[in-house]
């Protein structure tokens, strides 16, 4: 994971986050309360594409 995109939408009370990678092109969404500070946001959001990489890895067959 070396770039991250994120993209906030506010939906009124609440903010829908994304965190995509592009390698993989996949994709983690969030909604968080509008409270949040950006850095908060980045790290659920983060979190969230982290557990989804891995368990694509682990779903994903070893060649050898």
């Amino acid at each position: 994971m070396n770039e991250i995109y994120f993209e906030y939408v506010v939906q009124g009370a609440y903010v829908k986050v994304s965190a995509i990678e592009p390698e993989t092109k996949t994709e983690a969404v969030v909604v968080l309360p509008k409270g949040l500070n950006e850095e908060q946001m980045k790290f659920q959001a983060l979190q969230k594409l982290s557990y989804i990489l891995k368990k694509k890895a682990e779903e994903t067959p070893q060649k050898g």
